[in-house]
């Protein structure tokens, strides 16, 4: 059941997608089509779901799911799983790919850089710990709204600013 993204819980759970590249409008547009009528269709044990999405930035599939009506099933999440599988091939998009990393630049433009090329740019000081990044493994909506986009040294990246003696 599709509710408004505002209207749900904040400890409901959520899952993000991060774009390989901005995405145009006519994509947005299909995109949204194909999410609206999945989650209105989205079920767990014969039980909808209430769940919404977002799509901030053109650069970003959020889907949240209200677990205090019901829990997601593994059949459900795969579900959610095949249609993003979907999404990615019909309009050539990379948004599964985990080992990936997304950052605001001084011009606060949204880059996408595999974790390996985050590592050598800060390791060449291109990228500090107070670049905003996109901390994708927040699991719920109040992580969301509150430490998804943040200074590097905030969230797990954090880890590649470590100072070794």
């Amino acid at each position: 059941m599709l509710v408004p993204f505002k209207s749900l819980p904040k400890d409901s759970r959520i899952w993000i997608f991060p774009s390989s590249e901005e995405i145009d409008i006519q994509k947005k547009a299909k995109i949204k089509e194909r999410l609206i009528k999945f989650i209105s269709d989205w079920t767990s044990h014969n039980k909808n779901l209430q769940a919404s999405f977002e799509l901030p930035y053109n650069r970003f599939i959020v889907v949240a799911l209200n677990e205090n009506l019901q829990n997601a099933s593994g059949c459900s999440i795969d579900a959610l799983m095949n249609l993003i599988q979907i999404l990615e091939k019909e309009f050539d998009l990379i948004l599964l790919d985990r080992m990936n990393v997304l950052y605001r630049d001084k011009s606060k433009n949204i880059n996408y850089l595999t974790l390996k090329d985050f590592v050598k740019m800060v390791k060449s000081k291109s990228i500090n710990s107070k670049t905003t990044v996109f901390n994708n493994l927040v699991t719920n909506k109040e992580e969301y709204m509150n430490s998804w986009e943040v200074p590097a040294i905030d969230s797990w990246h954090s880890r590649y600013f470590k100072i070794k003696n």
